[in-house]
């Protein structure tokens, strides 16, 4: 890696780390299994940045495309319905909460309509549109631990779900998929 990769790695590391501070300290809260997701996914981004404009219209780096951009849709169109429909709930005082996680209302409308965690399933969708930029064993390792640990992540953040919104998530669980429409 280049010394640009080491800076932006390292500056993606410390960002991350400080977010993530308070969820470190408590593994069994969702925070924690999302920062190990998130520093794969920054180290992936740091070991295929120069590989993003190479041979633009090859099928893996169309296909790479298309689920970056589809992972942005999904992080920013789930961050809106998280504040819009969620509202802040300024009882919730779980330090291990990021802002916009401490919602009043379960969201079920939108992309929460079909899927239960539409911003997990865009750092998956960012993930492997990472490793499509140049595949490799290191990538394609890389790619699998950041869905292992968004995989925990999920489960875990269900239990704190089911602990908060009872009845309501239990229903929501029964008729909605984790990442994927109708499949997963």
């Amino acid at each position: 890696m280049t010394a640009a990769q080491w800076i932006s790695l390292l500056a993606g590391s410390l960002l991350l780390l400080w977010i993530s501070r308070r969820p470190l300290t408590n593994p069994g809260c969702h925070g924690f299994y999302r920062f190990f997701a998130l520093e794969a996914t920054i180290i992936l981004l740091a070991l295929n940045a120069p590989y993003w404009f190479v041979d633009r219209f090859s099928r893996p780096q169309l296909v790479s495309w298309a689920l970056l951009f589809i992972a942005l849709y999904f992080l920013l169109d789930g961050i809106r319905l998280l504040r819009r429909r969620g509202q802040l709930d300024p009882s919730r005082r779980d330090p291990t909460l990021l802002g916009f996680e401490r919602t009043r209302h379960l969201v079920t409308e939108g992309l929460y309509g079909h899927i239960r965690h539409p911003l997990y399933a865009s750092v998956i969708l960012l993930a492997w549109g990472l490793y499509l930029k140049a595949p490799s064993v290191a990538a394609a390792l890389l790619a699998a631990i950041a869905t292992g640990f968004m995989v925990l992540t999920a489960r875990v953040e269900e239990r704190e779900c089911l602990n908060h919104f009872r009845t309501a998530y239990r229903d929501y669980m029964a008729r909605t998929r984790m990442f994927l429409p109708w499949l997963l």
